[in-house]
């Protein structure tokens, strides 16, 4: 059996379950608007000297829990550690994206994909079990208990895709999609190889203690209507279906987050087959209250406060806090179901953003939580 957390609120929500409040995390907690994370990073030389030394990749997980009771950590990785594997050859330019060497961009660069050995991965699972021991400590009555659960991650099928494609970022995407309208093939092809990838990756990183999942479709939201059903969502739920559900006899959620799908959010939500998300993720500009009723709670929902509220001063944020949680509503409905909310940003925490803020925010995402259940 797995050792049992002192602080389950994160994954209680993410089930629907009660909780006393409303539990946060953030994307990208772990990151370069910590003083200690550069501090870090410098001493790793680079960003992947960082991402690939688990003992590097544990001290910058947990630097954010230092500073602030967030009901969760998050692997300090990279969505792109898959087709690195691959043999894409990834890196990262000092004040750069990530960019590939070797991009794919016909039908034999398509031909020579395959689900790479994970064994090149093997530093992402040493870093999730060495945060796992990290997290631990014992009682005083001598229990061994772990502060928080551990979140572990990949980037989408779609998402790799166009980062393989593009070679690196892009502002049209006119690479990946004239190879997914002119060759779709090709595009089902690596999407499917990528699927079965990142299925096999997260099955890994559960087996190593990660005690949720997350799916990161930070570019369906480039797509048409039509194409993120085929060319995306078809290929998350690809994934889905070959996750753990239960490792250590526990429950493990899967999360799913797509960057601007607000229009497409019942058929991310939906189950096929009886298989689909446990969370789903929203950006800012979706409302809570009304994704809330348009899901009927058979989700639970993650976010959405957009980053950018964490520049405003300390009572703007605590407005926002309050606005985005009385948006979503009570916890419990008239009818005795649970709704389940995790508190986060509508996309990752702005390199820029003053550390400071991100104590009001979480203060007072928990304080206002817990007075609305005293409320209702």
């Amino acid at each position: 059996m797995d050792v049992p957390l002192r602080n389950d609120t994160f994954v209680r929500a993410c089930l629907r379950q009660p909780t006393d409040y409303t539990p946060v995390w953030l994307m990208r907690q772990a990151g370069r608007y910590l003083a200690e994370y550069r501090e870090t990073r410098a001493k790793a030389g680079s960003f992947m000297g960082l991402a690939t030394n688990p003992a590097f990749a544990t001290e910058v997980t947990l630097q954010p829990l230092e500073r602030y009771p967030l009901d969760a950590a998050i692997l300090f990785s990279d969505i792109l550690t898959v087709p690195d594997a691959m043999g894409l050859g990834l890196s990262f330019a000092l004040g750069e994206g990530p960019r590939f060497a070797q991009p794919v961009r016909d039908e034999a660069d398509v031909a020579r994909l395959a689900v790479p050995d994970m064994d090149k991965l093997r530093y992402v699972f040493d870093a999730v079990a060495s945060i796992r021991r990290a997290l631990e400590t014992t009682e005083a009555d001598g229990r061994r208990v772990a502060r928080v659960p551990l979140i572990g991650f990949s980037g989408s099928p779609w998402t790799l895709a166009c980062y393989m494609v593009e070679g690196s970022g892009s502002d049209d995407y006119r690479l990946v999609k004239s190879m997914l309208y002119g060759r779709p093939d090709l595009m089902h092809r690596i999407l499917a190889i990528n699927a079965d990838a990142v299925a096999l990756y997260l099955n890994l990183q559960i087996e190593a203690g990660a005690q949720a999942v997350m799916v990161f479709d930070s570019w369906g939201g480039v797509l048409a209507d039509g194409a993120f059903q085929t060319f995306s969502l078809a290929y998350t739920r690809r994934v889905l279906r070959q996750l753990r559900r239960e490792h250590a006899g526990r429950r493990v959620p899967h999360i799913v987050f797509t960057k601007g799908g607000g229009p497409w959010l019942e058929e991310i939500a939906a189950p096929v087959d009886g298989v689909g998300p446990d969370v789903v993720g929203l950006d800012w500009t979706v409302n809570l209250g009304a994704a809330r009723r348009r899901v009927d709670d058979g989700v639970a929902l993650q976010g959405n406060l957009d980053p950018a509220v964490l520049f405003a001063p300390a009572a703007a944020i605590r407005a926002e806090v309050e606005r985005a949680l009385e948006s979503f509503g009570p916890s419990e409905r008239a009818d005795g179901r649970h709704g389940g909310h995790v508190f986060n940003l509508g996309h990752g925490i702005s390199q820029h953003t003053p550390p400071d803020a991100v104590a009001t925010l979480v203060e007072h995402v928990h304080g206002h939580s817990r007075r609305l259940r005293r409320r209702g």
